[in-house]
């Protein structure tokens, strides 16, 4: 039987840049949406953050809440799974969802 020659048995690693870490990606949690509504609220803008995927808890859904008041410096509440942020901002909420791991639909 003839002995198999390999052309790449001479070539090492050495010397050869590190590869790129693998960089976490980012935990999917499903889609949510956003809508703007004025109705029955004197006025005033609220943007209502809904449409969570079943396996989102409501404690979850309350860490959310605090964390996009904060961001946006506004008051807020959470009723029956949807979470409502007062004022227009709707871009600061969308960014904030994204990076936690959101499809974001809905007002832009």
């Amino acid at each position: 039987m003839a002995s198999f020659n390999n052309p790449f048995s001479a070539l090492s690693g050495e010397g050869l840049p590190a590869g790129k870490a693998d960089a976490p990606k980012p935990v999917k949690l499903g889609r949510v949406v956003l809508r703007k509504e004025k109705a029955h609220r004197g006025g005033k803008t609220v943007i209502v953050v809904y449409d969570f995927a079943p396996q989102i808890t409501g404690t979850q859904i309350e860490t959310i809440a605090g964390k996009l008041k904060k961001t946006c410096g506004c008051g807020g509440t959470v009723k029956d799974r949807t979470i409502e942020i007062q004022g227009d901002q709707p871009g600061k909420i969308r960014e904030l969802l994204e990076a936690e791991g959101f499809q974001v639909a809905g007002v832009t």
